[in-house]
């Protein structure tokens, strides 16, 4: 449907007035990153004059902020890789085979993103204490899965039923077995919606901070959040190091969306139309 000009300056302008709202918080905490500890403290939003990165310096060189985001990271590949793995295995059970209690299970991984995660801690630092993977990277990338599996699993069964089904019936055909069928057929036509699916659960474990607060206790395995966190003193708040920090980390999100961002967009765009 053609959109006459006013129409389109009007969708533009609400776009633009959205994607402002949304930068304004991250435009403003890059401000204060980039002012001395005297000149943040103001009322209005101004340029740093003078800008200077002495709170990047600081806080990159003075403090473990490095070990916190090497953490992080180690933390977030474990639990995108076995998400992944077992997630891709099961949502494509899900969707392609039948069995009794089928329905039942998707209602029960659906029913867990109800609950609070919070009503998870204490059985987990049970399980993890017992276990001896309390205060280790994996055991935090384990207690990731507990929550973010079940969504994953969701996210990708509706990426499978979108493909025909005639397509690994024919592949079976020509002698696929069915594991082949899907890692030759389906799983190349659903690439685009892994990646999307991934980043979204390498989002929410890099950014991820209950779980990390009460599951570490060390700075071998304390992520980043909890380690900014821990700079809030009791009588210093140093707005400049935090800001800083908080864009540091940014980083590697933009970096990965700058990466896989064409492959994101075409998973998603896959997803939203069933075939």
């Amino acid at each position: 449907m053609r959109r006459s000009p006013l129409e389109r300056i009007a969708v533009y302008l609400v776009a633009l007035g959205f994607t402002l709202f949304a930068a304004f918080p991250v435009l403003w905490a890059f401000n204060i990153s980039l002012r001395a500890e005297r000149d943040i403290i103001t009322n209005h939003f101004a340029l740093p004059s003078p800008a200077t990165l002495d709170n990047y310096i600081a806080i990159w060189t003075q403090s473990n902020l490095p070990a916190l985001m090497w953490n992080s990271a180690v933390t977030t590949f474990f639990t995108v890789v076995i998400c992944v793995i077992a997630g891709t295995m099961a949502s494509y059970s899900l969707s392609r085979m039948q069995f009794r209690g089928r329905q039942n299970l998707l209602l029960f991984f659906l029913i867990l993103r109800m609950f609070p995660v919070v009503l998870m801690i204490i059985p987990l630092f049970v399980i993890m204490r017992n276990a001896g993977l309390l205060d280790s990277r994996i055991g935090l990338a384990l207690a990731y899965t507990a929550f973010l599996l079940p969504i994953f699993i969701w996210m990708m069964k509706g990426f499978f039923d979108a493909i025909p089904l005639e397509l690994e019936e024919a592949a079976r055909i020509d002698g696929c077995t069915r594991f082949g069928a899907m890692v030759r057929i389906v799983l190349p036509l659903v690439q685009g919606g892994l990646w999307a699916c991934a980043v979204f659960i390498g989002i929410a474990a890099w950014n991820e901070y209950l779980f990390a607060l009460m599951l570490t206790t060390s700075s071998g395995s304390r992520t980043w959040p909890v380690g900014l966190q821990l700079m809030v003193g009791e009588f210093q708040l140093p707005w400049g190091a935090l800001t800083a920090g908080g864009i540091l980390s940014i980083l590697p999100v933009l970096a990965l969306f700058a990466i896989v961002q064409r492959s994101m967009v075409r998973g998603l765009a896959q997803g939203a139309v069933k075939g």
